[in-house]
């Protein structure tokens, strides 16, 4: 079967003047125009490409690589306007669709927006929705305390930054647990930092714990190590200098420092410290 909106891995089964025709395991066809074609792709090759909807509608196969997938979020930037609705740059030759309804307010070309990705089941067409609260999970919060995950930053609020968790639940960073500077569509991974009753999902930017110690004692020494076994912070460096140049807070700094310190693994200077 094919799938739209999804890579999927498909032999190539003909070469034809507008480009190759693949084909998936239950003998369903599909055209990567000859644009996209290499010298490398051979009869029977094995491909990964990607699946959309052409001008005309047809399913067609492509090896650029799209911004967003179906049913995931991304921060894309809007580039027309017509009389139905907004497209957006999603990575690809065809820009993608974003309908008046599924806007929160009207889109302004040149500006981006966190919107989500999925398959119209009255035209089997793709489409995005800037109204991405109603496709996030309530109810089944399959997370665990202290758990990685990765998350897109969403929206900025008063308490914080509220952000996509592993492409399911909306969850909040609270303003005094952000350590770095993120930007809305920025992605990182983040740690589970608690599970509300009401559902509600509290998020940190760092482990917890020993855990967090040794990681940045890592980034500490490894920053040490690229910059000549020398980093001009110390106890009187401002927590916005230590912020700015390590992306962490001055608490979690001087922790490292001591610990680094104890395992004679860096020496204190001056004005700063420095690699043993």
């Amino acid at each position: 079967m094919l799938y739209i909106g999804q890579y999927n891995t498909l032999k190539v089964l003909r070469s034809t003047s507008v480009g190759l025709f693949l084909s998936d395991d239950e003998n369903n066809e599909v055209l990567l125009p000859k644009n996209f074609v290499t010298d490398e792709m051979e009869i029977d090759s094995i491909l990964t490409v990607f699946l959309f909807l052409d001008h005309e509608e047809r399913i067609t196969a492509t090896t650029e690589k799209p911004y967003i997938e179906l049913y995931s979020f991304a921060y894309l930037k809007c580039v027309d306007i017509t009389a139905i609705g907004a497209f957006l740059d999603w990575g690809l030759q065809k820009h993608l669709f974003c309908p008046f309804k599924e806007q929160k307010q009207k889109m302004e070309i040149g500006k981006n927006y966190i919107v989500y990705l999925y398959l119209d089941d009255f035209t089997q067409r793709l489409v995005a929705s800037a109204k991405y609260e109603k496709f996030i999970e309530k109810d089944k919060i399959l997370l665990n305390i202290n758990q990685e995950v990765e998350i897109l930053v969403a929206q900025s609020t008063p308490l914080g930054l509220n952000v996509i968790i592993n492409e399911t639940y909306l969850g909040l960073i609270f303003k005094n647990n952000i350590h770095k500077n993120l930007q809305f569509g920025d992605k990182c991974k983040a740690y589970v930092k608690l599970i509300r009753d009401d559902g509600k999902i509290d998020i940190r930017l760092e482990k917890d714990g020993i855990d967090k110690i040794y990681d940045h004692n890592d980034l500490i020494l490894n920053f040490l190590k690229l910059n000549k076994g020398f980093i001009p912070l110390n106890d009187s460096s401002s927590p916005d200098e230590i912020k700015n140049l390590l992306g962490i807070s001055k608490r979690n700094f001087k922790q490292s420092c001591g610990n680094l310190y104890k395992m004679k693994k860096i020496s204190f200077v001056n004005n700063g410290i420095s690699l043993n």
